[in-house]
């Protein structure tokens, strides 16, 4: 009987577990490696690093370490339809929610916040870019599954995930966790982007890779939101929320968009509610925020990823350019150039 009591609770625990996947951004920082000899420039989510799957692809599989596939949803731009149409259909129609356009990274979690919230108010939600690499996948999902348990044992919580440093990277941001032991740890402050000298007294007194995946319960998420913007979450619930046809509230939230601010989830979400942070410290496991050239590159180097001949667009629609591939093209141009 207790045994089935337990069984019963652990069902319970993860019933509610959703993954929101971000994919809806530019990437324009990576064009030098994600433009096609035509000139169109491929979203970096849209393709991938040595792999048969595009990065978007690779995130989605990382979501299911916490929630089945009918609690995935990913945010994807309007204006990139031509690519996310393309994708095996491996996530649910309705999980697929559309940006009109780009109003900040604030706005583009509110959206598909509320309509995860919609289906189930109960939620706690792990949040994941689209635009990562992962050497040590099981290192981190033991993380992400510690930082969903969380959500559940402090529900005001948002739980940050912060990498141990493996080198000094100037072109990423900090966490640094207040001072004592344990896994789990106040926030003292955030850095973004210090030069290679502070990274490296940063990582001296325990500073974190800052990796944007966070962990939270949906209806405290929600509040930070209404803390800062009350009048843009009723009216972004309201159109999440009507009962008129699909058409009738896409018109409804493309007239909303036209107008919205531009909101930075970082700076004008989470940094004004420090009580409610905590960081999560997750060991060295081969991780990478594809932001840049160089760090695609360091990528590609330190893990050793093959680099293979490209075409202009790869066949299969799960990607359309290895990034692992545009690098060794772009090292023969230079090549070539001296």
């Amino acid at each position: 009987m207790s045994l089935s009591r337990n069984h019963w609770s652990r069902q319970q625990d993860v019933e509610h577990n959703w993954a929101l996947v971000l994919a809806a951004g530019e990437g324009s920082r990576l064009q030098a490696l994600t433009t096609m000899p035509s000139g169109l420039a491929v979203p970096k989510q849209f393709c991938s690093l040595a792999s048969s799957s595009s990065l978007l692809g690779d995130a989605v599989r990382r979501a299911r370490v916490i929630a089945p596939t009918d609690h995935i949803c990913t945010v994807v731009a309007e204006h990139h339809e031509r690519w996310w149409r393309a994708l095996p259909g491996n996530l649910p129609a309705e999980n697929i929610i559309v940006q009109p356009r780009n109003r900040g990274t604030a706005n583009g979690i509110l959206l598909p916040l509320l309509h995860i919230l919609h289906r189930d108010a109960d939620a706690s939600l792990l949040v994941l870019p689209s635009d990562h690499f992962v050497r040590h996948e099981a290192l981190l999902a033991d993380s992400l599954r510690q930082a969903m348990k969380q959500t559940k044992e402090g529900s005001q919580q948002i739980v940050m995930l912060g990498f141990t440093p493996e080198d000094a990277d100037d072109e990423l941001g900090y966490i640094v966790p207040e001072g004592g032991g344990g896994m789990l740890r106040d926030v003292s402050q955030f850095i973004e982007k210090p030069s290679r000298s502070a990274a490296n007294a940063l990582i001296e007194c325990g500073g974190l890779w800052n990796s944007f995946i966070f962990a939270a319960n949906g209806q405290a998420l929600l509040r930070a939101f209404e803390e800062h913007s009350p009048q843009l979450v009723a009216d972004m619930r309201k159109v999440v929320a009507s009962e008129g046809d699909a058409t009738a509230r896409r018109r409804e939230l493309t007239a909303l968009y036209e107008n919205l601010p531009a909101v930075d989830f970082s700076r004008d979400i989470v940094e004004r509610c420090p009580s409610q942070l905590r960081v999560l410290n997750v060991p060295a496991c081969g991780w990478s925020d594809l932001g840049t050239p160089r760090r695609v590159a360091q990528a590609v180097d330190r893990h050793q990823l093959t680099r293979r001949p490209t075409r202009s667009a790869v066949s299969n629609a799960q990607s359309f350019l290895d990034l692992a591939a545009q690098c060794l093209l772009m090292d023969r141009r230079q090549e070539n150039s001296l």
